[in-house]
């Protein structure tokens, strides 16, 4: 806030400078040679340093700017050049006359670097996208695709991950969505021939979006199961073999790769698929997990994942509590699930169903609207459930006119099925057409308390196991006395990692 405030100050009122800070220009120049470098000392946390600053700057990009960068950077006459500049707007000659007179006494470094084109590709695609320019989006999507193809280099697979999601985002906007999924197949193939991770991960990703926006459920989880395996650090494993072999600065590299925020995005995927498999335990826990794993900044991912594990849950049978529609910037959008929890609570199906149309457009736009549906059974047993803790003998004529239902006998087939499942402890009597509840009894005295409570004991568990596998050690730190220089340097390398790691989180999403 204090820099924007600054930036207004500074503006002069008359003979004003062009649209971008020149600044930006000069921001942009040390990206690049951030990139350089770590293109030519094969270090990926340089890069992904490089995108980290580029998305901070990604506002204050103008066409000026991104086409003065584009003649410092790309070689004069170079088919990348050409194609690039043909996609931004052409800027007024005094901006232009400014902009040169700016970069005149710095000398152009052109470089044929892959990844410094691979950078301009991604800068550019940017800027149409947040002008809202999704045609020419397209196509330099596309262009940045094939380029892509031919480049088998690890420092460019960062740069070519970030390329898939707005290549996929491009022409999701545009609504064609399903043209390049036989794209992104091949795609997924050659980053599995080319040993790249970040891509297998990320365009598994894309696949599994691309099929469920289309509802073709059978088809994701086909595809899901034949790829190979997801985690949370793919390649931690691989990494940990090789880390008496390496020095620690290539340590902090190898680290750089899993993506914990594309490991976010698959759980919340799968628990979708295991939602519509009617697999609702498995469904929750990816959806919760999902939940808690994604940075706090990506806001609109964390209230899609609490709405789909609120669904899950009232499918188990479980009431979410209060707490969960309070979260800090959710309470809005999270207000329709709310009123809908109340209804199941109480087991009212007339509210269930005026909540239902009321935000009918909102549950069709979140695409859970066909889960809902599977709730009314839930409600008419919720409210099956109260009616018989509430009287030990009532007809079911009174049982339909409670519950609302069309007829007497709707209400014997639901009280028949529900005291076969185990909801309701009680008994039918079709002579008197009435149920007949029985006695409840101490509920400390049945093993239901030592499930929940051994449930309980093995999240701990699992969750102490996890903290347990993702600890780290130097090897050999226990044989090695380390002098206090080495340690020093230690110590600021793994601030340096937290630090990258806990803002690549944040800046992902």
């Amino acid at each position: 806030m204090t820099q924007d405030v600054e930036m207004k100050e500074q503006a002069a009122p008359s003979n004003s400078l062009p649209s971008f800070s020149p600044s930006t220009l000069h921001h942009l120049k040390e990206i690049a040679s951030l990139i350089e470098t770590g293109a030519y000392d094969r270090e990926v946390r340089r890069i992904l340093r490089a995108i980290r600053l580029t998305m901070a700057l990604r506002r204050k990009l103008k066409a000026s700017a991104l086409s003065a960068f584009l003649n410092f950077t790309l070689i004069p006459g170079s088919e990348a050049l050409t194609r690039l500049s043909s996609y931004l707007p052409k800027e007024d000659e005094h901006a232009m006359e400014v902009d040169t007179a700016t970069s005149a006494p710095e000398a152009p470094a052109k470089h044929s670097l892959p990844e410094i084109e691979i950078y301009c590709y991604l800068l550019v695609l940017m800027f149409l996208i947040d002008q809202k320019k999704y045609n020419e989006a397209k196509a330099c999507s596309s262009a940045s695709i094939a380029r892509l193809k031919n480049i088998n280099r690890r420092t460019v697979d960062v740069l070519a991950a970030r390329l898939y999601f707005y290549y996929s985002l491009c022409y999701e906007l545009t609504g064609d969505l399903a043209e390049i999924r036989g794209n992104l197949l091949s795609l997924h193939r050659i980053a599995t021939l080319r040993h790249d991770e970040l891509g297998q991960e990320t365009l598994l990703n894309l696949l599994l979006h691309n099929y469920l926006h289309y509802n073709l459920y059978d088809q994701a989880e086909k595809l899901r199961s034949k790829a190979p395996r997801f985690e949370a650090h793919s390649n931690q494993q691989a990494s940990r073999k090789l880390l008496h072999l390496l020095p620690l600065t290539s340590k902090l590299q190898l680290y750089s790769y899993g993506s914990p925020v594309q490991f976010c995005r698959y759980l919340f995927y799968l628990g979708k698929i295991r939602t519509i498999q009617l697999e609702y335990t498995d469904a929750k826990e990816c959806l919760l997990q999902a939940a808690r794993k994604a940075p706090i900044a990506a806001l609109g991912f964390r209230v899609q994942c609490n709405k789909w594990a609120i669904i899950v849950r009232l499918l188990l049978g479980e009431i979410p509590e209060r707490t969960v529609f309070m979260q800090k910037g959710m309470e809005k959008a999270l207000r329709p699930y709310f009123e809908l929890t109340n209804a199941v609570r109480i087991g009212d199906l007339e509210l269930f169903r005026s909540v239902a149309e009321k935000f009918s457009s909102t549950f069709s736009s979140d695409r859970t609207h066909n889960l809902i549906v599977r709730l009314r059974h839930n409600v008419i047993r919720t409210g099956l459930r109260n009616i018989s803790i509430s009287y030990s003998r009532i007809s079911l004529v009174d049982v339909a006119k409670k519950l609302r239902l069309d007829s007497v006998a709707d209400a014997e087939s639901i009280v028949a099925k529900a005291i076969r499942d185990g909801a309701i402890d009680a008994t039918l009597d079709h002579a008197s057409r009435c149920m007949l509840s029985k006695e409840t009894g101490d509920i400390y005295s049945m093993t239901e308390p030592q499930t929940v409570f051994n449930s309980r004991i093995a999240f701990c568990l699992n969750m102490h196991n996890e903290a347990v596998r993702a600890l780290r050690f130097p090897p050999n730190s226990h044989k090695e006395k380390e002098s206090a220089e080495k340690r020093r340097e230690r110590r600021q390398q793994e601030q340096e990692l937290a630090k990258h790691i806990a803002e690549e989180d944040d800046d992902e999403f």
